[in-house]
């Protein structure tokens, strides 16, 4: 490990911080999150399946700009 590699892990622990702080005081206003158009949720019976990819693909992306612009700075 390197003072690069003790940086990313820092950051990464800023960004899991905050991420977990609007979890927690806005719970009540993400209801809509992973429940988007195009999110694949199956229900019979006793069996549910819910396979959320719409919502994968837009935290995917949203991961690759904040990485990207990490990475300039």
């Amino acid at each position: 490990m390197n003072q690069q590699s003790g940086k990313y892990i820092i950051i990464f622990g800023v960004v899991v911080i905050i991420l977990g702080m609007v979890v927690y005081f806005f719970h009540n206003k993400l209801h809509w999150f992973g429940r988007l158009p195009g999110d694949i949720k199956i229900e019979r019976g006793n069996f549910k399946f819910y396979f959320p990819i719409v919502t994968m693909i837009i935290l995917s992306l949203l991961f690759s700009l904040i990485i990207n612009f990490l990475r300039k700075l």
